[in-house]
């Protein structure tokens, strides 16, 4: 058994559209090597810096990941003999990772493991309340924001209502004088 500390750049395309580890950007790694009879099993955990923006109110995110992955590289001969070398096994031989003259080739398994670490929905804070949906103001800042919105559908009583109150307040009494009376009768 062998540990091993480096530090690697990461590639590109490290994450998805909305939070990813910079390209270049430093990926700390802890790899324990242990050799078996098969091949090499690496063991390891990856610490990287994420960048990313709040799926709710699109501010600019950091945050720190660690990924824990594990992955056996079969010798060349060790593939053939333990069911990487038959025709019929070929889906389950494009899974396989093999060592190429002592070296492994970490790329695939580093992707794998901090992609699936990655957060689905990354946001800024826990209660973050996002943006308005009229003006697109982030609702986080001023919590009581509104719009006083009317619906469409009934802004032609909202007309009547605004000329009823113009006429004056004597129709308006006796019409409910008036609906009174046929309520007591």
């Amino acid at each position: 058994m062998r540990k091993v500390s480096r530090s690697a750049p990461a590639p590109a395309s490290l994450g998805n559209e909305v939070i990813s580890v910079p390209e270049g950007a430093a990926i700390e790694l802890e790899l324990r090597l242990e050799s078996v009879i098969e091949g090499v099993l690496v063991t390891g955990t990856a610490e990287a810096e994420l960048k990313g923006e709040c799926v709710r109110c699109l501010e600019p995110i950091e945050r720190e990941l660690d990924a824990d992955f594990q992955e056996l590289y079969y010798y060349p001969e060790a593939a053939d003999r333990f069911g990487g070398g038959s025709d019929s096994d070929e889906e389950e031989d494009d899974e396989t990772y093999r060592l190429e003259a002592d070296l492994f080739d970490l790329e695939p398994v580093l992707r794998d493991a901090v992609v699936l670490a990655l957060p689905l929905q990354p946001v800024c804070q826990d209660d973050c309340l996002g943006l308005c949906s009229e003006c697109g103001a982030r609702l986080t800042d001023d919590p009581d924001h509104h719009h006083d919105a009317v619906d469409p559908r009934w802004a032609a009583l909202q007309g009547l209502s605004a000329a009823s109150s113009a006429t004056g307040s004597e129709e308006d009494s006796v019409t409910r004088e008036g609906a009174a009376e046929n309520q007591e009768k």
